[in-house]
């Protein structure tokens, strides 16, 4: 550009920019364009200072929000005017990192690239076979990463020093490994390896587990977060052997495979396909059936109607679902109630009772990721469990929240998480689980320490649930910081608001708000709500009528209890004793009439729970949350279109006793009245918020809370309130996964 006039440019690009080739994207662009500088790192993003012509500096900007790197995430791109120095420079550069700091993100782990998919395949080629290729388009990084700032010597690669051939990719802008911290070789890199009783098996680990596994056993194969337990999911034998010695009675198994196969066995919708192939490679659930191949053994997910599948994300695991040719079961490797296992040794001490070999390697596990869960619906993609893939990307925060505090909100029991606000932004942690189990707890205490280090957290307040026998919430009272209580069911509220970029002034919601049990802001159990708020406040308006929760927490553990004192409630007390014969029914009606033990509960879960037992679809026992209802769900997915049961409506409260007493009529198919019961709870719901929005007291209504993960419900609430503004979850769990953002946003909100 030598004789000609250049503008100069300063260019600021904040978002997940970092780690994911952006410098080097942005040194293509420039030498396309024909301008010169340079682009660093620093605590903001990514600084770009730039010249040339006018005309090819407007093209790079629209090219920096617009032709990104797979894995980048931009969130602004903000340019000033730049001095150009004298003399010019006279190319393009990519400059040394300025200071480092938590305002930039740390990148989730990416499902295998293309490029690296194909190189391992590509017989000579110096990666072919090894199970730890990877990009900067792809890889492992939060998994891997033990502080900042992110480069090598800071995660678990740090004890593998590159070779020559690797170092050299690592050094060049113009290939697609410049600066990828994982960067490894066979002759650089982690290693793999096959063992059995506690030796390593002379041999290819991945052709010695295949043979393990299509003989019908069971192998143990450290991932990227942690250790899952695998066997082949076509042989009905291995996944009984399976459930067994795991003690898993009936919870669904997750399956892997690869397309071609996932083909054979399954018929995903383009928009259930596209969810499967993002960088996040999450478990999708999909409809059973549908593939070229028949059936899978109903042992996988008995009485569901559908399977959890994800494509192999790894090339560890694109290498084993070659060598096997078929769908495997691919299911979180740890003792019942425990979180995962990432250690070699923890997995020989812990999972040696299940598994009849380990699939090994010598790259350590930083942190503990389970598989994130996901499901299509009417409305579009949603998120079931927030984990591997999704984990640590942020949410920006609303409008109004500019000034916000940090805040430090703790979550709940159930499907702990927690949440961090900073900057305009919001970290939702990943799912923990339940806070009752010893190292769960400790689990959820070293993410919140890794959470707050990580990104310079520094809370001016904390956040936590109204219950007081909640760990997290005595954790967040323990921290000595200025304490915001919110109510269960505001904070799923706020949580499906801000998820929507609901303005912090936007106006008062109506808030469907359906889920298991949550102290209710007048201390009795709350759990199917119409709230009328906002942010900062809440008047409940609406809710199932309250029934007794026949001893106490039993009752979320065994549908019968509901079924009875609901049935008893609607005057049906002669059904409950027919189809509950074996039942100890006078002892617990007794109770229920002293009040001992038998607190009322507005639970729409528990509702969910009685209908399921009524239908008989339900265990006498669950072995696992929500089993019930998912089965009710299933059963009702074949009713087709069904119209809904009375209910009565008592001032403020919803009474499904009509319901019982027209179903004990009808003589119905259970599917019948499985949809039929769907389409209840959503006329009685959709009609009183469609109301409040009709009269001006309501801007929209909003869905949130854990029985709205149930698809056919949501979108029945849905078509009932065609015409009306719906806010839906979408990239935040409706269940407590996503409470602790709702908990913050609150806090934010007070504290403004």
């Amino acid at each position: 550009m030598k004789g000609q006039s250049m503008d100069g440019r300063l260019i600021r690009v904040r978002g997940q920019v970092q780690g994911v080739g952006f410098r080097p994207f942005v040194w293509g662009v420039a030498r396309r364009e024909g301008l010169v500088g340079h682009v660093l790192n620093d605590a903001e993003g990514v600084l770009v200072a730039v010249a040339g012509a006018p005309e090819a500096l407007d093209r790079m900007a629209r090219a920096l929000a617009e032709e990104i790197p797979p894995l980048a995430r931009v969130d602004a791109v903000e340019a000033v005017a730049w001095a150009v120095p004298d003399p010019a420079p006279t190319g393009f550069s990519i400059a040394a990192s300025g200071a480092q700091g938590a305002e930039t993100r740390v990148t989730p782990d990416a499902a295998t690239c293309p490029a690296c998919a194909a190189e391992i395949r590509e017989a000579g080629a110096r990666r072919a076979g090894y199970a730890f290729t990877n990009c900067t388009h792809c890889g492992p990084r939060y998994t891997i990463l033990r502080g900042l700032p992110y480069d090598r010597g800071q995660t678990t690669m740090a004890p593998f020093e590159m070779c020559p051939e690797c170092r050299a990719e690592y050094r060049d802008p113009g290939d697609r490994r410049f600066h990828a911290q994982p960067i490894a070789c066979p002759a650089c890199g982690p290693r793999l390896w096959y063992e059995e009783g506690g030796a390593e098996v002379a041999g290819d680990a991945i052709a010695l587990a295949a043979a393990r596994l299509t003989a019908g056993g069971i192998v143990a194969i450290k991932g990227l977060g942690g250790f899952h337990l695998a066997c082949d999911a076509t042989d009905a034998a291995a996944i009984s052997l399976l459930r067994t010695r795991k003690r898993r009675p009936a919870k669904p198994l997750a399956l892997m495979a690869s397309a071609e196969v996932l083909a054979r066995f399954a018929r995903p919708t383009p928009e259930e396909y596209s969810l499967l192939a993002e960088p996040a490679a999450p478990i999708v659930l999909i409809g059973k059936g549908g593939g070229k191949g028949g059936g899978l053994p109903d042992g996988l997910a008995p009485g569901q109607g559908r399977l959890g599948w994800m494509l192999p994300y790894t090339p560890l695991h694109h290498l084993l679902m070659e060598a096997v040719d078929r769908p495997l079961v691919m299911t979180s490797g740890n003792l019942s109630g425990e979180p995962q296992v990432i250690g070699n040794d923890e997995a020989r001490g812990k999972l040696g009772g299940f598994a009849d070999g380990f699939v090994m390697h010598d790259r350590d596990i930083a942190r503990r990721l389970d598989d994130s869960v996901e499901r299509v619906t009417g409305a579009g993609p949603t998120v079931l469990r927030r984990a591997r893939g999704r984990v640590p990307g942020t949410l920006p925060l609303p409008e109004g929240f500019d000034d916000a505090p940090q805040v430090l909100a703790m979550g709940g029991q159930m499907k702990a998480a927690i949440c961090l606000t900073k900057n305009g932004q919001a970290l939702l942690g990943h799912h923990l689980g339940e806070l009752d189990e010893a190292l769960t707890w400790a689990a959820y205490q070293q993410a919140l320490e890794d959470y707050r280090e990580l990104f310079d957290h520094r809370p001016d307040l904390v956040a936590v649930d109204l219950h007081p026998g909640y760990r997290a919430t005595q954790a967040g009272e323990a921290t000595g910081l200025p304490l915001v209580r919110v109510q269960h069911h505001h904070a799923h509220l706020a949580a499906v608001l801000g998820e929507n970029h609901w303005p912090l002034d936007g106006g008062p919601v109506a808030g469907i708000v359906l889920d298991g049990l949550g102290l209710g802001a007048d201390d009795t159990i709350w759990g199917g709500e119409l709230l009328l708020g906002d942010y900062r406040g809440f008047e409940r308006v609406g809710w199932l009528k309250p029934a007794p929760l026949a001893g106490g927490d039993a009752a979320n553990r065994e549908p019968w209890r509901n079924l009875m004192v609901r049935l008893d409630a609607a005057g049906l007390g002669d059904l409950a004793d027919r189809l509950l014969p074996e039942a100890p029914r006078d002892v617990l009606r007794r109770a229920v009439a002293a009040g001992v033990n038998s607190p009322l509960s507005s639970s729409a879960g528990r509702l969910f729970d009685a209908f399921a037992a009524a239908l008989g679809v339900a265990p006498g026992r669950m072995s696992y949350e929500g089993e019930a209802g998912m089965a009710l769900e299933a059963l009702a997915e074949g009713g087709g279109p069904a119209a809904p049961y009375p209910v009565a409506l008592e001032g403020a409260e919803i009474d499904p006793a009509p319901m019982f007493r027209a179903w004990a009529e009808a003589s119905e198919p259970p599917a019948i009245a499985a949809a039929r019961f769907h389409e209840t709870l959503a006329v009685a719901f959709a009609a009183r918020a469609r109301a409040l929005v009709e009269a001006g007291r309501a801007e929209a209504v909003a869905l949130s809370g854990g029985v709205l993960q149930n698809a056919l419900l949501q979108d029945a609430l849905i078509r009932h309130l065609a015409g009306v503004p719906v806010l839906l979850h979408h990239a935040v769990p409706a269940n407590d996964g996503g409470l602790a953002l709702g908990q913050a946003l609150i806090g934010a909100a007070r504290g403004i």
